[in-house]
């Protein structure tokens, strides 16, 4: 049965806050049982794979503190995802090996936010995916780093952020949902996951958010599943898509539904059509981009689905890792792929408030 709004509402206004006090123990004090890592989840292969990962990706970091890939420029959301990787290891801006380059990084998305708030890098097309996932990366750091020694940082991030959330509100379109452009024009699952998770780490972070732009998003994703328990790319008429799929079942419990039909059909559907190891045509186009997903509607799901999901992607990924210590998407580059691989491998660490239970 499908969890009523109400008790979605209650879901969302329940989220922890992740302050810098909070975050502290997450990281320094012993981790409680429901967020600890769990018996074998990480492996002295995983950690080396991590290292390397780590060390390959701080090479790609360009001059002006960005992230970018053969077909971009200094991107906003690989630069986003990129100082993600380095977080989900312990690093934060002052603290930690790779402190530097989430800084540089910080620094880069704060210098192009421009004045509605729009985070946007060298490139324009589709400009709503950089900020949704820069957006993303600064509710992270804001909420991990707020009351820090960076008085000023710190209120340049705030600053940056409520106006980045802003953004999002006012750019929602009539069905719910966002596309590329910051207009409420049109709408596609793909977007409105990465604006979800946007507004997700922002509410946890202390910002406010209108529950009335949560509910709207979520009929809209629910608008868009199949009868297979997949999802369609846009409202509507559409084939379903394991990729887009693991995008929809993460939009519904990042935006506070964590259980119900719905929820089961599409984790259903993901482990039919992509499960690491047996799955069919996992290996192209989408295939980070659907695991980044995939991995997180796993972890949120819990118990004998995250137990066999977990090590199949984790040995998937380690087998995959090029010489260099990073990962190449077809499309997308070199720092995309490792940043995507190195914030799945890294899920078990449990460091980033969003990916805290």
């Amino acid at each position: 049965m499908i969890r009523p709004r109400s008790l979605a509402r209650a879901a969302l206004l329940g989220l922890c806050l992740a302050t810098a006090h909070g975050a502290t123990l997450a990281q320094d004090a012993p981790p409680t049982a429901q967020n600890a890592a769990l018996e074998n989840e990480i492996t002295p292969a995983l950690n080396q794979a991590v290292t390397n990962g780590l060390e390959a990706l701080a090479q790609l970091q360009r001059d002006d503190g960005s992230f970018g890939g053969q077909r971009y420029g200094s991107n906003a959301a690989i630069t986003g995802l990129a100082a993600l990787a380095f977080m989900a290891d312990g690093n934060m801006p002052g603290r930690g090996q790779y402190s530097e380059q989430v800084e540089r990084a910080l620094e880069f998305l704060l210098n192009n936010t421009n004045e509605t708030g729009l985070i946007a890098g060298d490139t324009s097309h589709g400009p709503m995916y950089g900020h949704g996932f820069a957006t993303l990366f600064l509710g992270e750091v804001y909420g991990m780093t707020a009351g820090g020694d960076n008085a000023e940082q710190s209120r340049r991030t705030h600053d940056a952020l409520v106006r980045a959330v802003r953004l999002i509100v006012q750019t929602q379109n009539e069905e719910g949902g966002w596309r590329y452009n910051p207009t409420p024009h049109d709408a596609d699952i793909s977007v409105t996951i990465t604006q979800i998770m946007a507004l997700r780490s922002a509410r946890n972070a202390g910002i406010e958010v209108p529950i009335e732009t949560i509910d709207r998003a979520v009929e809209y994703v629910r608008r868009c599943q199949n009868a297979d328990g997949g999802f369609r790319y846009q409202a509507g008429r559409g084939a379903s898509a394991w990729p887009r799929s693991a995008a929809g079942v993460a939009s519904l419990y990042y935006a506070g539904i964590y259980e119900g039909e719905e929820i089961e059909r599409g984790l259903d559907y993901i482990v039919e059509t992509s499960m690491p190891g047996r799955a069919r045509n996992t290996g192209g186009a989408h295939y980070f981009y659907g695991h980044y997903y995939a991995v997180q509607t796993m972890y949120l799901a819990g118990g004998e689905r995250w137990a066999t999901w977990w090590p199949a992607i984790r040995e998937e990924l380690i087998e995959r890792q090029e010489a260099s210590g990073g990962w190449s998407d077809n499309s997308a580059g070199t720092a995309y792929g490792t940043a995507m691989a190195l914030i799945i491998l890294q899920m078990p660490k449990r460091y980033l408030p969003i990916f805290q239970k």
